[in-house]
């Protein structure tokens, strides 16, 4: 056992756990990060956010080039698909970060371990990894994450049945992707491999995609994505899979009972969300509490129900967001420094990558009306958008959600080019309790995207100028 004792041991180096650790190492706290990937930057950067963004960026530009160059006067060749260079050029991304996170950390003075961490009380955990160890601090936080959710009855083998990680390094393009789960992750990943020629059916156990979203904008989202090319079976329960050498088998029936029916494909994508990790840290014999979910229970300084140990990020209630757990881990140091930080749950944005792209911020319709609530709506088409039209990507819409009697901005919800980006103007706006007429009152510049939330805005007040 080292005989020094740190201020804060984080445990998990992911996005919330290197950023929390930065930041106490910066509030002159001494910081111990403790991560057994052998690799920082968590499920994010390793086998998430940044690869799938990457493919995502490359399967766009191979679907654009092969497709939509000839009505712009661009006249192109046969193309070919290099999928060994694509995925090469998604893992020199994620080394590249993954390096950079490192240096981050040495460059703060953070101490950098590698081993599996298992709280043992008394402000002790247990590395378990290339040099066993025991170390001490002050105060442990456990960021963790999360791990892909199983389904019953179908086996992960990362092979022909593969979790979001096995689905980023397919070596073939399948003739046929089945992705169980209609969310993001099952969205996302069924776009790359529609995109570079797969056939892609989405099954969902709900009766619509992307759950928790703004029901018209998911219903947007699956009829642009049906005219791209992907299937979808909603409302259907898969009960099984069959693997043979030919492909997968999945059973299915109707969620609301019925006759059973089959599927062939040649890959299974299991995508139907993600659980906490909070397995194996020793939490049950040191008394934390968990809730049904697994999730550790913490108050608004993110302390457990034991003394000295605290959470963030996808072990705790919330949206399993790298960037949720990012503003987490910097408010709890900063508390734990003694700081009054704030984080607004509210303003927490959502973004979808598919093209068009899905942002959200804030309540939905159906939040606000099952809460009550008397709002006003602003909504206007991206075809009504100049320079939606210039770029040739016109679906979608902006949508303003605001208090009918106060004209506060209650939600924002958009799809469509660039919306991801787009977005941030209105979580700024939201942050500092603006109005809906403060966004229209706002000088934007023309032509943008941004002039479609200029435009939803004064669409509020039933005063558009350009739809």
């Amino acid at each position: 056992m080292s005989d020094d004792i740190f201020d804060l041991i984080v445990v998990g180096g992911g996005p919330g756990g290197y950023t929390a650790a930065i930041r106490a190492a910066q509030l002159g706290m001494k910081t111990a990060c403790v991560e057994k990937r052998g690799a920082l930057g968590g499920t994010c950067l390793n086998v998430g956010c940044i690869p799938s963004k990457a493919l995502l960026k490359s399967s766009e530009l191979y679907e654009e080039v092969q497709h939509d160059m000839a009505d712009r006067g661009i006249k192109i060749g046969s193309v070919k698909l290099d999928l060994g260079t694509m995925l090469g050029q998604k893992d020199k991304t994620v080394t590249s970060l993954t390096q950079g996170i490192e240096f981050l950390l040495k460059k703060n003075k953070v101490t950098y371990i590698k081993g599996a961490g298992e709280l043992q009380g008394a402000g002790r955990v247990e590395i378990t990894g290339d040099e066993n160890q025991v170390i001490r601090g002050k105060n442990i936080l456990i960021a963790t994450g999360s791990d892909v959710m199983p389904l019953p009855n179908v086996e992960i083998d990362e092979k022909q049945i593969v979790s979001s990680t096995g689905a980023l390094t397919l070596p073939n393009v399948p003739k046929h992707l089945v992705v169980i789960g209609a969310g993001v992750i099952g969205l996302e990943l069924g776009t790359v491999w529609r995109r570079l020629g797969a056939e892609v059916t989405v099954v969902e156990f709900l009766d619509r995609v992307l759950p928790g979203t703004d029901n018209e904008v998911a219903k947007t989202t699956q009829r642009t994505l049906k005219k791209q090319g992907m299937k979808f079976k909603l409302g259907t329960k898969v009960t099984g899979a069959k693997k043979a050498k030919g492909g997968v088998t999945l059973t299915m029936e109707p969620a609301k009972g019925g006759d059973p029916e089959t599927i062939k494909a040649d890959v299974v994508l299991v995508a139907i969300g993600r659980r906490p990790y909070t397995e194996g840290l020793g939490l049950d014999d040191l008394g934390v509490e968990r809730d049904k979910a697994g999730r550790i229970i913490v108050d608004e300084s993110f302390k457990s129900t034991v003394d000295g140990v605290y959470a963030i990020g996808d072990v705790i209630e919330g949206p399993m967001l790298a960037h949720k757990a990012e503003d987490e881990g910097v408010v709890c140091v900063e508390m734990m420094a003694g700081q009054k930080p704030h984080i607004n749950y509210n303003t927490i944005p959502g973004v979808i990558y598919t093209w068009p792209e899905v942002a959200t911020v804030g309540k939905t319709e159906e939040q606000l009306k099952e809460a009550g609530v008397d709002y006003a709506v602003g909504k206007v088409p991206f075809m009504a958008n100049s320079r939606a039209r210039a770029t040739g990507f016109t679906d979608g819409f902006a949508k303003i959600l605001a208090d009918k009697k106060t004209d506060k901005v209650l939600g924002v919800h958009i799809i469509g080019p660039d919306a991801g980006t787009i977005i941030h103007e209105c979580v700024i706006a939201m942050e500092f309790g603006a109005s809906s007429e403060d966004i229209a009152r706002t000088c934007h510049a023309h032509p943008t995207l941004n002039e479609a939330v200029k435009e939803a805005a004064l669409a509020v007040a039933g005063r558009t100028i350009n739809s």
